[in-house]
């Protein structure tokens, strides 16, 4: 059994906290909605005051914040979680931060003479609850093999990408990957619409051919062929929409900072930021293809 601090217990979060309580773990976790708290506690998460009073005893302390700055303060700020533990804890972030942001968060670390991996996710809050998730890791080799039976416990595949940043470099490369393809395969079913044809015809024909994708077999815009997918749930989240706009302006940021040329990645980020604009926000990212007509005046 090994001593768990979790901080961040949102959608994401607590799913994967209540995880590591069913692997054996002792979990404690704060996070500032007091709903998040209870929902933890019933999930048999310790419940803290603050993130420091749950890091003090830990052996590894895992985050999940929104930005790049949440994490910078929950690392350095007020109430430090590296100044809150021991010498040689484990720090496990799976938030979707900036590059630059997850490299000062490992600086941070290594002064205070922790070990530290940036270990963001891919599979939705689905495969959070699941413990399916895809963890894409940076940081030393010896903090990387210190964080596999961690994670093992909340995923089920775990790649080293490299050095400190490395894990947020493929998040974020991937999720510019699923974003562009969702946009292609919403465009193709409202084409299809156009030409008479039927949801499942384009389905079974593409799903088996060169036009298959992720986007496509397991998380299909259309309600019908993929049962799981939002689209068959009024396109709950899942992954919202808003989210995939961030990650979007993440990677065309990182692009902005390497001279990297994206054109298509820049205009899926315009689009989702017109779909999230127009009250998309909350929607699953996948009800993009709504947007999409109403974009087209079908």
């Amino acid at each position: 059994m090994t001593k768990i601090a979790f901080i961040g217990l949102g959608n994401m979060g607590l799913p994967m906290a209540a995880n590591l309580v069913r692997a054996g773990h002792e979990v404690a976790g704060f996070d500032f909605a007091p709903a998040a708290m209870q929902r933890a506690a019933e999930a048999g998460v310790v419940g803290a005051d603050s993130g420091a009073s749950a890091a003090a005893d830990a052996d590894v302390v895992v985050t999940m914040l929104p930005m790049g700055k949440h994490l910078i303060d929950a690392y350095c700020g007020a109430g430090s979680l590296l100044a809150a533990t021991k010498p040689k804890t484990l720090f496990i972030d799976c938030s979707t931060v900036d590059i630059a942001s997850a490299r000062i968060a490992h600086e941070a670390a290594a002064k205070a003479g922790m070990l530290s991996v940036d270990a963001p996710v891919s599979g939705g809050v689905g495969g959070a609850a699941a413990g399916t998730l895809t963890f894409m890791v940076g940081g030393s080799d010896e903090a990387a093999k210190a964080a596999e039976p961690i994670l093992a416990a909340m995923g089920k595949k775990i790649v080293h990408c490299g050095a400190a940043g490395a894990g947020q470099a493929a998040k974020i490369c991937n999720n510019m990957i699923l974003g562009v393809s969702m946009i292609a395969v919403s465009e193709a079913f409202v084409l299809g619409e156009k030409l008479g044809l039927s949801h499942q015809a384009l389905f079974d024909v593409a799903s088996t051919s060169s036009g298959q994708c992720w986007s496509l077999t397991s998380y299909c815009p259309v309600p019908g062929p993929v049962p799981a997918s939002p689209a068959n749930n009024s396109y709950k989240p899942g992954f919202a929409a808003a989210l995939m706009l961030k990650d979007l302006k993440l990677s065309q940021a990182a692009a902005e900072d390497v001279d990297a040329p994206t054109a298509l990645g820049l205009h899926a980020t315009r689009i989702f930021d017109d779909f999230v604009g127009a009250g998309g926000a909350e929607t699953d990212f996948s009800g993009v293809i709504n947007f999409i007509r109403t974009a087209h005046g079908a």
